[in-house]
């Protein structure tokens, strides 16, 4: 399994990582729900594999529980990231997401998680959204701050997108950015490249999920994007569309680790199948850039 150094933190982390959004269990959202057997077999399949990085937050519903109940006996096998600021309420049918920007809002996550989780220590805590100025003005850096001088965590970060991640990156204070992007989902491009000047690691998500027809979860603008871009035209023989995508996301030369939330056994294969073919080669990579620019503009 390929590994990058995660920025400053020094990490050696799996260039394919695990988002546990998956795992959240029922009365959450969505369609896709596993139940607590088919959670312990992936989770465990998932570290047999060799993925050594493991994302969660306190608001994916029982992912967390799962996590220290599954796998809590390996926890030297993986580095663990989950978020804060994480204001959830969990309802009859449904788990209502809120972000709310309070110390104690953090500090119950950082309980919660802990006891979920059954460890001792969190090796990344992230900032699930939020704007720079708030967090700033409620002293929130300086509470993670805290939290990493007591070893309840090791590193802090941020996972953002536009219009709030110019700001954050700009308080030069994360040791890591959690940051969107995908062929299809170009647009984080750029402020990708800034968040790594600054030291900081880089953590993509949705570098599958933000793909084309054949993601797990569809998303039909995406779709159109693809067709318009005639991205079928560039597939070999060999090469299927999940391919194509994840290896266009491996090629940004700061993606330091990719998070993708299948909890589909033959697709976790195939992933790992393809990372071990890297990025993909410059002249399709150029080809996939301009195609998808000239469709979505």
């Amino acid at each position: 399994m390929i590994k990058k150094e995660l920025g400053r933190t020094g990490l050696q982390v799996t260039q394919l990582g695990y988002g546990s959004m998956g795992l959240r269990g029922p009365r959450t959202w969505g369609v896709r729900v596993v139940c607590d057997s088919e959670a312990d077999v992936f989770l465990n399949a998932v570290l047999d594999a060799g993925i050594n990085f493991i994302d969660t937050a306190p608001d994916y519903g029982v992912s967390e529980e799962r996590i220290g109940q599954f796998i809590a006996s390996r926890r030297s096998e993986y580095i663990l990231a989950t978020k804060c600021g994480c204001d959830y309420q969990q309802h009859d049918d449904h788990l209502e997401v809120i972000h709310t920007w309070t110390r104690d809002v953090l500090l119950r996550n950082l309980e919660t998680s802990l006891e979920r989780m059954q460890t001792d220590y969190i090796d990344l805590m992230q900032f699930h959204g939020g704007d720079a100025e708030t967090i700033k003005c409620a002293g929130l850096v300086e509470t993670l701050m805290e939290f990493k001088s007591q070893g309840l965590i090791r590193f802090i970060g941020s996972s953002n997108s536009i219009p709030n991640l110019q700001g954050m990156i700009e308080l030069d204070v994360f040791d890591t950015f959690q940051i969107p992007y995908s062929c299809l989902a170009p647009s984080h491009h750029d402020l990708i490249t800034a968040a790594a000047d600054t030291g900081a690691g880089i953590i993509i998500r949705g570098g599958i999920a933000h793909g084309g027809p054949d993601a797990e979860i569809q998303r039909p603008a995406l779709n159109d994007a693809w067709t318009a871009a005639g991205l079928d035209d560039l597939l070999s023989e060999e090469m299927i569309r999940a391919e194509l995508i994840l290896r266009f996301t491996l090629s940004h030369p700061h993606c330091h680790t990719t998070i993708v939330g299948t909890c589909n056994h033959d697709h976790l294969a195939e992933n790992v199948r393809t990372l071990d073919k890297g990025p993909l080669p410059a002249d399709v990579y150029q080809e996939v850039t301009n195609r998808v620019r000239t469709a979505i503009g």
